[in-house]
């Protein structure tokens, strides 16, 4: 019989998958009209009661490339923990330009659900050479 965790892990990806075919929209968190990868882990997490949902602040869409400075990371480590292995509703988090700037969720096997700005909108991806190359970190969210 599942426990507590495998129900809420499951709540997690079922909350991640129901986000799918949203358009990429940087800044937006509403279901179905714009969300993108940092306002999507807030929409899902506060979603089945991780967190509470919060405006994380004005963010330019290439920060990342720009500058060293973690803030990406920062806000993470507020609400995740560091892990080695990834299980369903974890974060893969990915470094993209001088510091870390795009994550994902876990849904199963080596598939993980994101908002792209290159694919325009939230999507299942299958983890491949490309995204093993920018993954450096696995987080899970507080209470998971």
């Amino acid at each position: 019989m599942p426990g507590a965790g495998t129900d809420l892990r499951s709540a997690v990806v079922a909350e991640a998958l129901s986000w799918v075919g949203t358009p990429y929209v940087h800044r937006q968190m509403v279901k179905g009209a714009g969300v993108d990868c940092a306002t999507l882990l807030i929409g899902v997490y506060s979603a089945v009661g991780l967190m509470d949902t919060f405006d994380p602040g004005y963010y330019s869409v290439e920060w990342y490339l720009h500058q060293r400075e973690e803030k990406y990371l920062e806000h993470l480590e507020r609400y995740a923990d560091y892990v080695e292995v990834p299980e369903l509703g974890d974060i893969l988090v990915f470094k993209f330009g001088r510091s870390h700037a795009h994550s994902g969720i876990v849904v199963g096997g080596d598939r993980f659900v994101h908002a792209w700005m290159r694919d325009g909108r939230v999507s299942v991806q299958v983890r491949n050479v490309f995204w093993d190359q920018h993954q450096s970190r696995v987080m899970r969210a507080k209470g998971l």
